[in-house]
């Protein structure tokens, strides 16, 4: 009887040590704090690369929308043995408002890119706000826009700010068709598209601001607000009807561009302004610099 109760009280002390030891496993106060710390340091370290990695496919994802809009053009000067003109309207020069026919450059191409039963939807005998466009116009196409936020894209019409006419030097403008033979500087060296930063008035549809831009204001990257003495002067023409307005993105630093022999190039916004104009100027028989 006395070993027995002799074993069970060392049993119990056995039990009693074991379990103490199991109990100071747990996390004190400090060591969760340690872990709490760790993780902290670990996220900021993660989430630029993740962002970084966000931003590069997006850039990417924006490159080929521009190559398939490119695509488009080509086909549709295949069939029609010209460009499309940027914007249509019985009144000249185009005013940015939500009145006049403006059936702009990206309805024309709508078959191209495999939107033909869009194409079909829209009344061409009716202006693009017509009620009876309203629809076609309503549904937003990725294909047409950057993946990134306010970005989306437009053709260029002139090499400087002027509002959007019959007598501009870019490849997409008011009333007029023209085809890679009136591009003397060559397509290579010729900007056709570009992304744009500062959302939609009318929509897509609408050759207006909307679907239109030159290389005449520099490239602003960002949310679409430049700085410097740049700013007073847009500010100041974005009060007028006629102000068109220049290229950018959210990608930061420049933005992509669609030439007309059908490459995507990333143009930094430091790009000199002489160089930057001659690009979008189809014969001013300059070829600016390929070192962007």
């Amino acid at each position: 009887m006395t070993v027995a109760t002799g074993s069970g009280l060392n049993d119990s002390g056995k039990y009693n040590a074991w379990h103490r030891r199991v109990s100071r496993r747990g996390l004190t106060l400090i060591e969760m704090l340690v872990v709490m710390i760790v993780i902290v340091i670990l996220c900021s370290l993660l989430l630029p690369a993740v962002q970084q990695a966000r931003d590069v496919a997006r850039r990417y994802s924006c490159r080929h929308n521009l190559m398939q809009i490119g695509l488009a053009l080509r086909s549709y000067e295949s069939t029609f043995d010209s460009l499309p003109p940027g914007s249509v309207d019985s009144v000249r020069p185009i005013k940015n408002v939500s009145r006049g026919y403006h059936v702009g450059w990206m309805v024309r191409i709508l078959p191209h890119l495999d939107q033909t039963s869009r194409f079909k939807q829209f009344d061409f005998s009716v202006s693009v706000y017509d009620p009876k466009n309203s629809n076609a116009v309503a549904v937003r196409m990725p294909s047409l826009h950057c993946p990134s936020a306010y970005s989306t894209y437009a053709g260029c019409h002139h090499d400087v700010e002027s509002p959007i006419d019959i007598d501009n030097t870019g490849v997409l403008f008011l009333n007029t068709c023209i085809s890679q033979d009136d591009v003397l500087d060559g397509i290579s060296h010729t900007i056709f598209v570009g992304e744009k930063n500062d959302g939609e008035l009318f929509g897509w549809a609408s050759g207006t601001r909307d679907t239109l831009r030159n290389t005449g204001t520099p490239i602003i990257s960002g949310q679409g607000k430049p700085a410097g003495a740049v700013a007073a002067v847009v500010a100041a023409e974005q009060q007028s009807t006629l102000y068109v307005g220049g290229f950018g993105s959210t990608h930061g630093a420049g933005a992509n561009f669609l030439f007309g022999d059908g490459s995507v190039q990333f143009i930094n916004q430091s790009i000199a302004m002489p160089a930057y104009q001659q690009l979008g100027h189809r014969a001013d028989r300059g070829l600016a610099s390929a070192d962007f």
